[in-house]
């Protein structure tokens, strides 16, 4: 695999293990997956056979997003009036919404997906976490393989979560009949992806997490034996935490939601929980001192309307902390980099009535960078210095968008904003989009068969 020669970067946020830096009109050099050099006049000696020189005059070159928290099946219920948080209670939307997604596809499932990792990709994500709990049992077992289909074909680094749902309705879940499975076929499934997708190698493409939906909608058995699983396949833990099922879980278990887990062992350096926006300090200090993660999803937190992430307590109690789009029943975008200025403006909005300071704007690009890698257990991508993944995007800063910003770049995103595409992204040294266009791909093509997929659905 042939490399590139990005010349006369503007700038490029650089990290050697020391922490982010800006880089002035420098030159970055990748071979194969892989960045093996930034520094100045890299194209005045030898390159490398077939080294692809780009023109990267006024580019702001930035690692690639990772993204720790999604529903890609969810793309195929954005923008509806009828499913307005707005309009419906919790319990009504609910009761409105899990049918819809219970009706859903095989091929609905292959095409939201590209859908989702579409849009990631053309706001400068290049790694995605998705959390696919959804397993209508007339959609079969093979959910998460076309997930894996869908990212072959995109180009996208991927993390599939393995979810599902065991405990009825009936029971005091929120979950249809027609999307639960029991705790053995859950885990044997888990069991399959793991054996047929997990890669541990370095620049690995394909990883497997065991997901299990959230507590208030699994028997307990299904949390146990997926730690099971999980650590004796060597693979990470992720469910959702802290949005609104605390005194549920106490009511059934006698303890809030993060002692429950930790009872359980679903905690430690190879977990992480998606929201956790009603923790108590107490509790994210335990999560702290077990290494469990949190993926932050900021824009949900404008429909749910409960409060702010306390984001500020996070960072100073050690928590590790990435950010996440989360699906579109609660987003109605793919857009990771929207996100960075959502959860900082987000936390600006609350600090007045926090205890500890906000994080600097360039810390919300490290909690979506290094941030996410570190959630998803990665030590190859989240970060731009030789050796590491050639993951990454960038915006030609030339425009009147940018006047008057250009003198800050780790502040720019989480500030300013990034309003459009990126005008180049890489994954695994890979050019997957730029110009407007995905590489190889008719994206014309893609939305037609997207929208027939949909039109299969009756809402």
């Amino acid at each position: 695999m042939a490399g590139y020669l990005l010349r006369n970067c503007a700038a490029v946020i650089v990290d050697d293990g020391a922490g982010s830096a800006v880089h002035r009109n420098v030159d970055l050099l990748t071979e194969g997956p892989a960045v093996v050099a930034i520094g100045e006049g890299l194209g005045r000696g030898d390159l490398p056979a077939g080294t692809i020189v780009q023109d990267a005059t006024g580019w702001f070159v930035y690692p690639g997003l990772v993204n720790t928290h999604h529903h890609f099946f969810q793309c195929f219920v954005r923008n509806r009036a009828d499913l307005d948080w707005t309009k419906l209670s919790v319990i009504e939307w609910l009761d409105r919404i899990y049918p819809v997604f219970s009706r859903l596809t095989e091929d609905c499932f292959y095409h939201s997906s590209v859908t989702a990792m579409a849009e990631m990709i053309k706001h400068g994500c290049t790694t995605a976490f998705d959390h696919q709990y959804n397993f209508p049992r007339h959609a079969g077992k093979r959910l998460v393989d076309r997930q894996f289909e869908a990212a072959e074909l995109l180009g996208m680094r991927f993390h599939a979560g393995r979810g599902g749902n065991t405990l009825p309705k009936s029971e005091g879940s929120t979950i249809p009949d027609e999307m639960l499975e029991t705790t053995d076929e859950f885990i044997a499934d888990c069991a399959r992806l793991i054996d047929t997708y997990h890669d541990t190698g370095r620049f690995s493409m394909r990883q497997v997490v065991v997901a299990p939906c959230q507590p208030v909608n699994c028997y307990r058995e299904t949390f146990v034996e997926s730690v099971a699983l999980a650590r004796d396949r060597g693979v990470q833990m992720h469910t959702h935490v802290g949005e609104g099922e605390s005194a549920v879980i106490e009511s059934r278990h006698g303890m809030r939601t993060v002692d429950y887990l930790e009872e359980l062992g679903f905690a430690g350096p190879d977990a992480f929980y998606a929201h956790c926006w009603e923790l108590t300090h107490g509790e994210l200090r335990t999560m702290a001192a077990s290494g469990t993660g949190v993926s932050h999803c900021p824009e949900p937190v404008y429909l749910v309307g409960a409060e702010v992430t306390d984001i500020p307590a996070m960072s100073a109690f050690g928590l590790r902390v990435g950010l996440g789009c989360d699906g579109a029943a609660s987003n109605d975008n793919s857009n990771l980099m929207h996100c960075i200025r959502s959860a900082y403006m987000l936390q600006c909005l609350a600090a007045s009535s926090r205890v500890h300071p906000v994080p600097s704007p360039a810390d919300f690009l490290g909690y979506a960078t290094m941030g996410g890698a570190a959630l998803l257990g990665r030590r190859d991508i989240g970060r731009l210095a030789p050796g590491m993944a050639a993951d990454l995007f960038a915006i030609d800063t030339r425009r009147m968008d940018y006047v008057g910003t250009r003198h800050d770049p780790l502040s720019l995103i989480a500030k300013v904003g990034i309003g459009m595409p990126t005008d180049m992204t890489m994954i695994n040294g890979r050019i997957v989009w730029q110009k407007g266009g995905f590489a190889g791909l008719d994206e014309a093509q893609l939305f037609a068969e997207a929208e027939a997929a949909l039109a299969t659905i009756e809402f």
